[in-house]
């Protein structure tokens, strides 16, 4: 790792007017696998291809399979704990140094890890709700349901997650532009920024810094002050040594 880019970017985070816009690549070191490595989700082999088992149709029209695949390739993150990125995260946002924190990911770490501002733009896992009545149940009541999971009014409990096929939540996606806009230093970290439209927030930053931490190159690499192609919770490490 560089160490003349890693104190400059110690230096840029010093300063404040952090915003992180996080991926997959946030929680890898947490155990949790990307979607689209070699050996990511999208490699494995299932019955349907996992783009059609995580759709708004397959949730409508195969609820039960649905949810048997959630539980076992998506739920699995309830047993994993924050890592240094997340943590550190945190630890900025405590110290008056980092904003907001705007993640792709469902897992619930950033919030686990103590972060207060975060935008997630593809929902969370620890949130679920009866889409009759509207009553919240927990992460664990949809891992331990035996079946289609339900409400006590009989309504099916479904994740507050996007699935494809649906939108993005129109107050997040406002939160985020904001975010973006007002940042001084933005630092994407572990996406490769192919997932629209979340993707295309990053063109609201106008600020001073535009940092890429990615262990692949991506479309913005060629736009941003500083890039490393390292995880991101070495290269956070890194920078909080050398603040």
């Amino acid at each position: 790792m560089n160490k003349e880019s890693v104190e400059k970017l110690a230096r840029m985070i010093a300063r404040g007017g952090v915003v992180v816009f996080g991926g997959a690549g946030m929680s890898t070191e947490s155990g949790i696998p990307d979607f689209r490595s070699k050996d990511g989700l999208y490699a494995q082999k299932f019955a349907y291809p996992p783009e059609v088992m995580l759709s708004h149709s397959f949730f409508e029209t195969h609820t039960r399979e649905f949810f048997d695949f959630y539980r076992e390739k998506i739920l699995f993150c309830l047993t994993k704990s924050p890592n240094a990125a997340h943590i550190l995260c945190a630890e900025w946002e405590n110290a008056g140094l980092l904003d907001a924190v705007v993640t792709q990911n469902i897992d619930g770490l950033h919030t686990a890890a103590g972060s207060k501002k975060v935008l997630e733009l593809h929902g969370s896992v620890m949130r679920n709700y009866c889409r009759k009545c509207g009553k919240s149940y927990s992460a664990e009541f949809i891992l331990n349901a035996s079946d289609v999971p339900r409400c006590s009014c009989g309504g099916v409990v479904k994740p507050d997650v996007v699935l494809y096929e649906e939108a993005l939540d129109e107050d997040v996606l406002r939160g985020t532009v904001s975010a973006v806009s007002a940042a001084k230093t933005l630092i994407i970290a572990g996406t490769s920024l192919t997932v629209y439209p979340a993707a295309a927030m990053p063109q609201y930053f106008g600020g001073e810094n535009l940092v890429l931490i990615n262990r692949d190159i991506t479309p913005l690499d060629g736009k941003a002050d500083l890039v490393f192609h390292e995880k991101v919770g070495e290269v956070f490490s890194a920078c909080a040594r050398a603040l």
